[in-house]
């Protein structure tokens, strides 16, 4: 669920806690239940870091929240994003990350890199409170450390998974340009009707309204027959 931002959230991203201020905030927009419950975010950046988007990947229960690259990855690609910032809140108001947190982190860490969006840093937040994986040196500890091999075995699964994942990323584009085209086209039908009905009202003959709008004759007779 793409999350709404005011004019002045729509910042760029200079250090933590002008992000964390954020997020807060929108966690803030929940009532008591909802903030009792893990979201988890995306936040895609442009090359200037500045926020293109945030999005809502993942609602889940008290103590954990299901997250899945296909769901990050597409709305960063989709948005053509050249970095993202991953943000989760702990509900218990305390900041440790678990090993859980630890192993997505790890994960969107390496197909990042594999794709060239890179995972700038992955913050827990609480109402009052924050964790910076890049601050503590946690994001480093983790890419040194990854238990994600990008080759062989692992390197076919990822193969895989980007191509669900490029697959996923194309039906959405079609299914949003059909959205577009179809959204155009009831426009050009709205101002050619409204023109039409204008020209009724003005007698133009419905043969020469036909030759101006491009409407046809059942379409601009159910429009005299409204009048």
């Amino acid at each position: 669920m793409n999350v709404k931002l005011s004019t002045e959230q729509k910042i760029k991203v200079l250090n933590c806690e002008d992000l964390v201020r954020i997020m807060q905030q929108i966690l803030m927009r929940e009532n008591k239940i909802g903030r009792n419950k893990e979201h988890f975010w995306i936040v895609c950046l442009a090359n200037n870091n500045r926020i293109l988007m945030i999005e809502l990947i993942s609602l889940g229960t008290v103590n954990s929240t299901l997250v899945e690259p296909m769901e990050v990855f597409s709305f960063a690609l989709q948005k053509r994003a050249v970095q993202i910032i991953l943000v989760h809140n702990h509900p218990s108001g305390e900041t440790e990350p678990s090993e859980g947190d630890n192993y997505v982190t790890d994960r969107m860490m390496a197909i990042g890199k594999f794709i060239n969006v890179p995972v700038l840093d992955h913050l827990i937040i609480t109402e009052t409170s924050y964790l910076s994986y890049l601050e503590v040196g946690l994001l480093d500890k983790i890419a040194k450390e990854t238990s994600f091999d990008l080759t062989f075995k692992k390197q076919e699964e990822f193969n895989l998974e980007m191509e669900m994942l490029r697959y996923t990323i194309e039906q959405n584009r079609q299914e949003a340009e059909e959205k577009l085209a179809k959204a155009q086209k009831n426009a050009e039908l709205a101002a050619k009707k409204e023109v039409a009905l204008k020209q009724l009202k003005d007698g133009i003959s419905i043969e020469n309204i036909i030759k101006y709008t491009g409407l046809t004759l059942k379409q601009v007779e159910k429009l005299r027959d409204k009048m």
